[in-house]
């Protein structure tokens, strides 16, 4: 199983699964042109996509959700709340139940509720169906749930959401409004409250963690990478520790596999 983030933050977020011949994006938070520009660049055509998969129905997770698959046939799936929201924007795909698991050609994906300010969203974690790697997704989470936690076990790689440093959201230039709505058990995860996800989650064979979805004001790279080792030390953790772009595509550690190598370019 192979995996890359195309990009994640607030001004967009998509991430391609690769198992056998088959390949899934999860979230089209990118319009058809930018969509192509950064598959292109691992030389991924994007008529080789056969499902897109929607979290939630936000801007920067379903913005290029509807023109995308139209452009390229791809099936979407959305969470039945995700779908109504949508509806507007998409004519055509396949609604599920929130903890149901998508039964596609290479792979599964199992669906798990998380807590967000979102009509039905979800995390995900996808399965190969040949040699049984499991990759975990995990976007704009409020807080924990244990179902959500133990859906995490025995993964290979996951990609998960760190917002905010939470000194630097209480002192940063958003009202207090917003800062209790990121903030809050509905909202976006912290570093800490990631790293606590993480280490949940943690054992041997977990090849990689790539932190997601960082906010451009209220973070860095730097404190979300820090945080998040100074937590995974304390577990049998021995993989990597990634900090996913905005701006340029990311490959998911997974196993013995070799990333592929990318370029690109505006």
């Amino acid at each position: 199983m192979r995996a890359w983030a195309l990009g994640t933050g607030s001004s967009g977020n998509a991430l391609v699964l690769e198992a056998g011949d088959g390949r899934v994006l999860v979230d089209a938070g990118f319009p058809p042109r930018e969509m192509a520009r950064r598959l292109r660049a691992l030389e991924i055509a994007p008529e080789s996509i056969e499902a897109l998969v929607v979290t939630h129905e936000h801007h920067d997770h379903a913005r290029g959700a509807a023109s995308c698959a139209a452009k390229w046939h791809w099936q979407m799936y959305a969470s039945g709340g995700t779908w109504r929201s949508l509806r507007a924007r998409a004519r055509a795909g396949t609604s599920f139940v929130s903890g149901a698991t998508l039964d596609l050609r290479t792979m599964s994906v199992r669906t798990v509720r998380v807590a967000h300010d979102a009509a039905e969203p979800v995390a995900l974690v996808a399965t190969a169906r040949d040699t049984g790697e499991r990759v975990g997704l995990v976007y704009d989470v409020g807080h924990a749930t244990r179902s959500l936690v133990e859906s995490l076990s025995g993964l290979d790689a996951l990609v998960l959401e760190s917002n905010h440093d939470e000194g630097w959201l209480r002192a940063g230039p958003y009202p207090p409004s917003v800062c209790e709505r990121i903030a809050g058990p509905f909202g976006h995860l912290s570093n800490r409250a990631a790293g606590a996800v993480a280490a949940a989650c943690a054992h041997r064979g977990l090849t990689s963690v790539v932190l997601a979805h960082l906010s451009q004001r209220c973070n860095s790279p730097e404190l979300a990478h820090a945080a998040m080792r100074a937590t995974l030390s304390r577990t049998s953790f021995r993989g990597q520790i990634r900090v996913s772009q905005q701006d340029q595509p990311i490959a998911v550690p997974l196993g013995d596999e070799r990333p592929r190598q990318m370029s690109f370019s505006w």
